[in-house]
């Protein structure tokens, strides 16, 4: 059996074992503190009955600095997954999808508009993992991870913004059906 519970900063010498995944981006210490600090309701972690945490998801809501505003890569109040990992013993159970959940309910209560994500346009698992949740490639992020993992002499790999639609955004407004045709680069996306 698997809970649910928020994230504490002692967790952060136990997430490795989620961080093993070559798709699963990872980060130093202090940015993972620093989500904590200023989002502590959009980190949530799965632990198993031995008390391993066997995945976790990590996130903000922001919106676009004011210089952004005029630009038509203007992103409004939303929430960002920054990142979702289960380790492999814990895949194809739900927990992807439940913590999903829960940070799709705490960018309902923050009043985002929409959630959005980032997935390399080569992990076909991640995305039609998310497509069964709701989301939509919203644009395609040229050469956005510096690292091709499928061939590392190339430039960087694509990468699929993905959007959902949150409450506030009943009209659906801020996601669209032909974002595969819709191509920015990496300095248009903030």
């Amino acid at each position: 059996m698997t809970t649910f519970r928020p994230f504490r900063p002692d967790d952060l010498n136990r997430v490795s074992k989620c961080n093993l995944d070559p798709l699963t981006e990872t980060y130093d210490l202090s940015f993972y503190v620093q989500y904590y600090t200023k989002w502590p309701s959009l980190f949530q972690v799965a632990e198993d009955t031995n008390g391993n945490i066997v995945g976790y998801i990590m996130g903000k809501v922001e919106s676009s600095p004011d210089y952004f505003k005029f630009s038509e890569h203007y992103l409004p109040w939303h929430a960002h997954i920054t990142a979702l990992t289960v380790a492999p013993e814990a895949r194809r159970s739900g927990v992807g999808s439940i913590l999903t959940e829960f940070l799709e309910k705490a960018a309902d209560a923050h009043e985002a508009l929409f959630v959005d994500l980032f997935v390399r346009k080569s992990n076909t698992r991640a995305i039609n993992f998310y497509e069964k949740l709701g989301y939509s490639v919203f644009r395609v992020v040229k050469d956005y991870y510096g690292d091709n993992v499928n061939d590392p002499t190339a430039n960087g790999e694509d990468a699929y913004d993905m959007r959902k639609s949150m409450k506030r955004d009943a009209k659906g407004e801020h996601v669209r059906a032909d974002g595969r045709d819709h191509a920015v680069n990496p300095e248009d996306v903030f």
